[in-house]
């Protein structure tokens, strides 16, 4: 009788760093957002940098990935028509490679955290400190943390007026 209630916790603590660990509803749920674009000035509009399109690895991705310069000098990287898997703790990177097709790639090159999605459907922006040279920095990944893998990449190519200039 009491192996029963020691073991009982026991057994409700795994089930829970489990279930938190995989966070296996994640998997069902979407959250979609739609942040609109951000407001540009007539007289000074905006600029494209760079733009490429998503393609899943460990789990179908879409959409695509443009990089803006505002009127105001701040750049921003816009993800549009945007779906990917949801997961326990999914971040935005710029990865300092053409591409990233495997985990390693993102690991060895290094990269910059622009935080956790927003959603994993819709469109949505993130803001490009001054540290993010785009000449270095040159794919944009969907990155679970918590397992370290790569859901999807999106290999940028700078516009033609960018690269002129």
């Amino acid at each position: 009788m009491k192996k029963w209630m020691i073991a009982i916790p026991i057994v409700a603590i795994v089930a829970f760093a489990a279930w938190y660990a995989f966070r296996p509803e994640r998997l069902v749920v979407n959250r979609q957002v739609d942040e609109p674009f951000p407001a540009a000035n007539a007289d000074s509009p905006t600029q494209t940098l760079a733009s490429g399109n998503f393609y899943g690895l460990l789990h179908p991705t879409q959409g695509s990935a443009t990089i803006y310069r505002l009127a105001n000098g701040n750049r921003i990287l816009r993800l549009t028509n945007f779906k990917t898997s949801n997961g326990p703790d999914v971040h935005i990177y710029m990865v300092a490679a053409d591409d990233a097709r495997d985990n390693a790639t993102v690991e060895r090159a290094g990269f910059i955290d622009l935080g956790s999605i927003k959603g994993n459907i819709g469109n949505q922006n993130y803001e490009l400190g001054p540290e993010v040279d785009l000449t270095k920095y040159r794919a944009v990944s969907v990155w679970c943390k918590r397992f370290s893998v790569n859901f999807g990449v999106a290999p940028l190519v700078r516009s033609q007026a960018v690269s002129q200039n």
